[in-house]
């Protein structure tokens, strides 16, 4: 039997990978990317020659299976995503599932995740948090919304730049004006920001200054 490593890859800086990570990106027999295009400047930039397979959400269900054919042959395999940890909101739930109901041993590396600096940094409580990824875009969003809105412990959402504003007017329709928020974006790159206020302030902020790159957002919980 192989082994699958899920392997954390930079959110934004090259240089915050670890060690170990090079090394098993190195040695394994192939690399999963959800984008081969974007995860080959990472190869290149540390002389990594493993052959890549792409795997992301529009194929994971059909390339699953012969992945887990080729561990069970022996080979080791890494998943990798664009940036950040595999399986959070990224592809990997599905591999790593199929590997476990097959016996196949999962090493899952330790590494950059964009939303634990976001909530450390937001300056909201940071011992209990709910962690939501990415909202509903149509269906399930008003209902979702109505839940989070009674919800007590700080609460962590991605959302994409062109969403942003939109996103944030329905949280002070349904979380209210004042509710505290922090907003993180280009975690660890050149322009990283974060501005914390409430709803109001931050959306009128972002609705004044449209915002670019990768956005975490930290909303306080319901006191």
């Amino acid at each position: 039997m192989g082994k699958l490593y899920i392997v954390p890859t930079p959110i934004g800086n090259l240089e915050d990978i670890t060690l170990r990570a090079i090394r098993v990106l190195k040695e394994v027999d192939l690399i999963l990317a959800e984008d081969t295009r974007t995860s080959g400047k990472l190869l290149h930039h540390y002389s990594i020659a493993t052959p890549m397979q792409s795997h992301h959400m529009h194929n994971e269900h059909k390339t699953v299976e012969g992945v887990v054919r080729r561990l069970q042959s022996g080979e080791n395999v890494a998943l990798i995503s664009d940036a950040g940890t595999p399986a959070i909101s990224d592809p990997g739930f599905l591999l790593t599932r199929a590997c476990v109901e097959n016996k196949i041993e999962v090493d899952c590396l330790p590494g950059a995740t964009a939303f634990v600096p976001a909530l450390v940094n937001s300056g909201l409580p940071n011992d209990k948090f709910v962690f939501e990824g990415f909202l509903p875009v149509k269906k399930g969003r008003q209902t979702r919304l109505t839940l989070l809105a009674e919800e007590p412990r700080t609460i962590i959402f991605y959302e994409s730049p062109h969403k942003l504003v939109k996103t944030l007017s329905h949280f002070e329709a349904y979380f209210g004006s004042d509710r505290l928020v922090s907003v993180s974006r280009e975690l660890s790159k050149m322009y990283e920001e974060t501005i914390r206020g409430t709803v109001k302030e931050v959306l009128q902020h972002y609705t004044d200054n449209p915002p670019k790159g990768e956005i975490v957002i930290v909303v306080a919980g319901k006191k």
